[in-house]
Formats: C-alpha cells, sequence, structure tokens
C-alpha cells in the first residue's frame, strides 16, 4: 500500500468514528426530548405554538355571531388607525424615490422637473400616480392608499415643487 492510500484510509476511518460518535449522540438526545414529549411538560408548548391565531368568520354561519363579539373585545385591541396625512404618506411610500430620484423619478421640490408634469394637469398626474408609470409601479407600491389618499399625495408633491 503506497503512502497516499495509508493517509487516505486514515483520514476516511476517523471521518467514519465521528459520523458514528455524532449518530450516537442525536440518538441519545432524541431519546431525552422523546421521553419529555411522552410525560407532557414540551406537549402543552407545543398545543401552544400550534394554536390558531383567529378564525374566519362568515355572515350567516352557525357560530359565526358567537365569535364575533369575542374577537372585537380583545384585551389591548387597538382602535382604528387615523388617516394618515399627505406628508405621511409621501414619507412612508414616496420619499425614497422622490427625494432621491431613484428610477428617474422626478425629485420633489425639482421645478425644472416638474414644470411640464404639472402643465398636464393634477388629473393626469393622479392618473399616472394611480395607473404607475416608467419605473414607479402602480400606486408606488401604496396598495393601502385610496384614489383619494393618491390625490392629496400628489397635491402635496405638486404643492413642494413649484
Amino acid at each position: 500500500m503506497s503512502n497516499n492510500d495509508k493517509q487516505f484510509a486514515t483520514v476516511f476511518v476517523a471521518v467514519l468514528g465521528a459520523l458514528a460518535v455524532l449518530a450516537i449522540i442525536l440518538y441519545f438526545l432524541a431519546g431525552m426530548l422523546g421521553s419529555q414529549i411522552s410525560e407532557g411538560r414540551s406537549e402543552e408548548v407545543i398545543l401552544k405554538n400550534i394554536k390558531p391565531v383567529g378564525q374566519v368568520n362568515i355572515a350567516g354561519e352557525s357560530g359565526a355571531a358567537e365569535a364575533a363579539p369575542a374577537m372585537t373585545a380583545d384585551a389591548g385591541a387597538a382602535p382604528a388607525a387615523e388617516p394618515m396625512s399627505a406628508e405621511q404618506i409621501y414619507q412612508a411610500n414616496c420619499l425614497a424615490c422622490h427625494s432621491t430620484g431613484a428610477a428617474g423619478a422626478p425629485k420633489t421640490g425639482d421645478t425644472a422637473a416638474w414644470a411640464p408634469r404639472i402643465d398636464k394637469g393634477i388629473d393626469t398626474l393622479v392618473s399616472n400616480a394611480i395607473s404607475g408609470m416608467n419605473a414607479m409601479p402602480p400606486k408606488g407600491l401604496c396598495m393601502a392608499c385610496s384614489d383619494d389618499d393618491l390625490r392629496v399625495v400628489v397635491e402635496y408633491i405638486v404643492g413642494q415643487s413649484q
């Protein structure tokens, strides 16, 4: 046997030995965890982790009327959020592109870039914001924004860019 063959055999046996030791450790670890589950210690935790966080209630089906009040009476339920102002919507959704000029977006406050757009009229600007234009996706990816929200934001940007 050559020296390379002996070296290979040594490394091979060492790797197999390490894998055997790892397999034995994993076997005993699985046994310990399995015994805990069978004793019920972890079963409560597992059931808590897989418990649904809510349910779907369809009007007219049995159980919907009883469950609806229980769901709205949750402790710590957040009250309905107030509508966002034009500036807040701009900060949350438009600022990233319109403050940097990303993907060719006209920068807010750049009167030269906005003048030809403003000349087309506010309705055209709002329509472009709703439908998307060039690299701007529909609604500027503000899918929670209504058409009225977009109109207010467009008016805000136009006001800043005249």
